[in-house]
């Protein structure tokens, strides 16, 4: 399935990858107060990626769309089962996008979701509703709890109508994705993407190592990146951790 054409009844405004919407947004949805996202302005100078306190939850890379790309998720996909996941063994909470457009919102689920970050939300929130809601039940139901959910598409809209940038309309080409890269309950790194068949495990993390950590960024962005490097596209990268306001 390609990421930017989903065949949905709904269709929402895309988010901006913007540590002050996403952070606003996370707040409303239920995380704590006590974390937020920040810009990563580097992922391989030491002293940027030093301002990010530390450890870092999870992030959340917006890359651009690419035929290098499509054919590698193509060769991914071919080989990977429908994801089955469900209950509170779990080693990360993934929910599929069914809703066009929603691959930012649908990433952010996922950073607050799964990891340390899910350990930080507020009690009676939406996330917190929602993940009792959630864990038991298989990948299609979790979907249609996110499309059917009033609240959840009042918040997104809200969050669509700010940033630094003009909002496109549900009728332009969106040419990038959302990709969330999170540490899960087995110590593993996980990039999720709600279009896939399922969250992909990219290998086992030390118990010190953070989704910033060498290793990390390595198995998860670097290697995208690396992969586009003759594409003309723009990446960004934002980190959840402490806040810093």
């Amino acid at each position: 399935m390609d990421p930017h054409v989903l065949s949905s009844g709904k269709i929402w405004v895309p988010l901006e990858n913007n540590p002050d919407v996403m952070t606003k947004l996370a707040h409303k949805l239920g995380l704590s107060p006590n974390l937020g996202f920040q810009d990563v302005y580097s992922l391989t100078e030491p002293d940027l990626l030093a301002l990010i306190p530390r450890p870092c939850h999870a992030v959340l890379f917006l890359w651009p769309s690419s035929d290098i790309s499509d054919a590698e998720f193509k060769r991914e996909e071919a080989a990977m089962p429908a994801y089955e996941g469900s209950g509170p063994d779990e080693p990360i909470v993934w929910f599929p996008q069914t809703i066009g457009h929603a691959c930012g919102l649908i990433g952010l689920l996922h950073c607050l979701t799964n990891g340390e970050a899910a350990m930080n939300i507020v009690q009676g929130s939406f996330v917190d509703k929602l993940m009792e809601e959630a864990v038991p039940l298989k990948s299609k139901e979790r979907a249609d709890l996110l499309y059917n959910s009033e609240e959840l598409e009042r918040l997104h809209k809200e969050a669509a109508q700010t940033g630094d940038s003009r909002p496109p309309t549900i009728e332009e080409d969106v040419l990038y994705g959302f990709t969330a890269f999170v540490k899960g309950k087995d110590g593993h790194l996980w990039e999720m993407e709600g279009w896939r068949k399922g969250p992909v495990d990219r290998g086992l993390l030390a118990e010190e190592e953070d989704v910033l950590s060498t290793k990390a960024l390595e198995l998860g962005p670097l290697r995208i990146i690396n992969r586009e490097k003759a594409s003309e596209g723009r990446f960004s990268v934002i980190a959840l951790s402490t806040n810093d306001d």
